[in-house]
């Protein structure tokens, strides 16, 4: 997936663990697995608010893209 998900730096930058983390953003902490491995799909916009919230941070500072990913060659396969 080209976009990353960077969301231990934050948790370590905060010294907030999982549990306390999803806790306070108000997920399972299966949940908060499911974004930090990068298996997530989608998150809605009020997840990103309370995680940038909680974090006090940027959505930049937690979601990365990554050039030159399979995604990208398969946007432009149709033009």
């Amino acid at each position: 997936m080209p976009i990353v998900i960077d969301l231990d730096v934050q948790l370590a930058r905060k010294k907030m663990s999982v549990q306390e983390f999803a806790d306070a953003i108000g997920i399972t902490p299966a949940n908060v697995a499911v974004l930090k491995n990068g298996r997530a799909k989608a998150v809605r916009f009020t997840t990103l608010d309370a995680i940038c919230q909680v974090l006090e941070c940027q959505p930049g500072d937690i979601l990365r893209w990554i050039p030159g990913t399979d995604a990208d060659a398969s946007a432009g396969a149709g033009e």
